[in-house]
């Protein structure tokens, strides 16, 4: 595990700790050295589904899409020793294998995903260590560095795992206890650790997984750091489970989850497939949106992201508003955006607001008792709101109508009869034009692309309306679902932030609920899109909050 710090650290003297044993207790080390090798075990490998490989294209230059989690906690210093987080890590990347799986492209339509299994559980541990990092580093700028500076992730190194500590947040004067301080200072106090302040980051390849991986990741890796479990022993449960895994008795197989596409029911038979292209594309046909933020391009895309939490009682107040009206929060956020761009936005009235969401397929796809959480199981779908507020009348009317209509349309993308087909049609659609995009981007980069030659014009047709998204929405609902906050003992999550590094221009919004607290989370270019306007944007959202579920 390597300490680094930041770059104004790095600037003056500073000279890392040394990195600790893998485990505190040397027998702990010494059983896990002493498993006999097996032989060398079969790669696992697959093709990359249509949704996987529009996600992993884009990223090859420069992280497009990489996805990150932020959680920030407080615990022990014994609970998040180096040498136990190793040891969680390294068993989690065991029963989850695209997390340390590699990419393998041979052709635009040919990228698979390679897992070498581990030769032993002393490998497992040495390949975890690789691909984690102990910092001192304040939150802000953990999630800055992330987002902004040089690419965390390749196709080498598809996740990454950062803990980090601010120097402010503790008397200590060194960064993280080495485990020999640490227990010196247990005895000093009487066996019990100090508490501090800590943050993790988790980083992750979008094409491996999605927003319900990582928040159940995060889950699964508290709930094991917290246990009563002493690092040995988890040591111990990783030498069992890589024994049940890759023992010299266990037969080869591929583990990898398949993707998305072939766990949901084909498109079979060609009348079905040509009905179901029709209605794919009238639904297309109807995506009108005739509205985007302003650009003001001032340099190379930097993204900052902006949190605003409510207080347990705020958010107490504002989903039981919710529930008088028979609507949720994620309903609401989109009248909420809808109500802000009206009221800030001369632009055309005629043309209505289009947002664009991502949609859960884990429900639909076929059941699997093995299989890990660890895929990428999303689709995608719109909701379109009016943008103007009448002339007459009671505003807060009209809010809440456009949030029973948001409903409406969320409802019925889950409910359609169609939306396996659709799904399956907008992943084909998705990976046919990642293709073209790419193969465009790498012949401009070797200085070969040549420009189509010009179609020949079509006959004279009714002018297209337009299909321009405002933003995007991502609604994750209540992780207090997801997250067992009273199986996680001394350690205390307290704030949580999500998000993945953006394209040119791109702005996305994240509403949910953790730690008993509506969380509002806004990520854009500000080198991109005009900062005012962005600015303003923001301030009529806070202003529509309080104003329709605050009062």
């Amino acid at each position: 595990m390597a300490f680094t710090a930041p770059a104004k650290i790095l600037a003056t003297e500073f000279t890392p700790p040394p990195s600790p044993p893998l485990s505190e207790n040397t027998e702990a080390c010494d059983s896990v050295s002493a498993v006999q090798h097996a032989p060398t075990k079969s790669v696992s490998e697959r093709r990359m589904g249509e949704t996987e490989l529009s996600f992993y294209l884009p990223s090859r230059a420069d992280g497009v899409n990489d996805m990150y989690l932020h959680l920030g906690f407080r615990a022990p210093e014994r609970l998040v020793d180096p040498a136990r987080v190793c040891a969680v890590w390294a068993l989690l990347r065991l029963r989850h294998p695209l997390l340390a799986s590699t990419v393998r492209m041979s052709d635009y339509d040919d990228v698979r995903f390679v897992y070498q299994p581990p030769e032993s559980p002393e490998s497992s541990l040495k390949d975890a260590d690789r691909n984690l990092e102990f910092r001192t580093q304040s939150s802000h700028d953990l999630i800055d560095t992330y987002l902004n500076g040089t690419r965390t992730l390749s196709n080498e190194r598809l996740s990454y795992l950062i803990v980090a500590h601010s120097k402010q947040s503790s008397g200590l004067e060194t960064p993280l206890p080495t485990p020999d301080l640490a227990k010196t200072l247990n005895v000093l106090f009487e066996g019990e650790s100090i508490v501090n302040e800590h943050d993790l980051l988790i980083c992750a390849a979008h094409f491996i997984g999605d927003g319900m991986a990582l928040h159940n990741f995060a889950n699964e890796f508290f709930s094991t750091l917290s246990s009563d479990r002493s690092t040995k022993d988890i040591e111990d449960i990783l030498h069992t489970e890589w024994e049940k895994k890759w023992g010299i008795d266990v037969e080869p197989r591929n583990i990898l989850p398949p993707a998305l596409e072939d766990n949901l029911p084909a498109l079979q038979g060609k009348f079905r497939r040509a009905a179901c292209d029709v209605d794919y594309q009238n639904a297309n046909d109807k995506l009108i949106g005739g509205h985007a933020f302003p650009r003001k391009r001032r340099g190379s895309r930097h993204t900052i992201v902006t949190r605003v939490p409510f207080d347990e009682k705020r958010t107490k107040q504002a989903l039981q508003k919710c529930k008088s009206q028979g609507v949720s929060i994620a309903n609401v956020l989109f009248a909420v955006c809808d109500i802000a761009w009206t009221r800030m936005s001369s632009s055309d009235p005629k043309l209505p607001i289009m947002f664009y969401s991502a949609l859960n397929l884990r429900p639909y796809l076929f059941p699997s008792a093995e299989r890990s959480y660890w895929f990428l199981g999303v689709g995608f779908f719109n909701v379109i709101l009016p943008n103007f507020l009448p002339k007459q009348g009671d505003v807060a009317s009209t809010f809440w109508h456009r949030a029973k209509e948001a409903k409406r349309q969320c409802s019925n993308a889950v409910k359609n009869p169609l939306l396996i087909p659709r799904a399956q049609l907008k992943a084909e659609e998705r990976g046919k034009q990642a293709r073209i995009w790419a193969k465009e981007d790498d012949e401009r980069e070797r200085g070969i692309w040549q420009a189509p030659p010009q179609a020949p014009p079509k006959p004279a047709v009714a002018e297209k309306a337009p299909s321009t998204a405002l933003l995007g929405l991502s609604m994750l609902g209540n992780l207090d679902g997801i997250y067992k906050h009273s199986a996680f003992g001394n350690i205390k999550l307290h704030t949580l932030t999500t998000g993945s590094r953006q394209r040119s221009n791109a702005m996305l919004l994240f509403g949910y609920t953790f730690a008993s607290k509506l969380w509002l989370s806004l990520g854009y270019d500000e080198n991109g899109l005009d900062r005012d306007a962005v600015e303003q944007f923001w301030c009529e959202v806070l202003k529509g909050v309080d104003e329709f579920l605050l009062h």
